[in-house]
């Protein structure tokens, strides 16, 4: 797992990436974080550097029509704290697996291929994208 990226297959298209969801009332992005890798892996994590954050509107508009919001992403590194458990939303995820960078599975979501290649620079400054 040292060095592996932990991606899931997404139910909803079948696309491998990176877990992740919503900061829901009263909580940090650091524990949304960390509620969202175990819900959708199973997997608990301790959150490490931001890699960055993601706004750009070409990537980052969903929706259609003429009300569509624009998402911000804050990517994180992390470190696994303990052995895996069920994924408690099964309905979210096909699969879960840990993955070198030189063999990442296809399809992946293309917003997230950004976001892992960030990571891989390494950088000690998050990136603003």
């Amino acid at each position: 797992m040292d060095g592996a990226i932990l991606l899931m297959q997404r139910a909803d298209n079948g696309h491998w990436g990176l877990p992740g969801g919503h900061v829901e009332p009263g909580e940090s992005v650091a524990a949304a974080t960390v509620r969202e890798v175990l819900e959708e892996t199973g997997w608990p994590i301790e959150v490490g550097r931001l890699i960055g954050v993601y706004s750009d509107p070409a990537r980052q508009t969903v929706g259609q029509g003429a009300e569509r919001p624009q998402m911000v992403n804050l990517c994180f590194e992390a470190r696994v704290v303990g052995d895996a458990g069920e994924p408690t939303t099964p309905e979210e995820t096909l699969a879960v697996g840990f993955f070198a960078l030189s063999d990442l599975p296809e399809p992946l979501v293309p917003i997230h291929e950004i976001r892992i290649r960030d990571a891989e620079l390494g950088s000690r400054e998050a990136l603003i994208r």
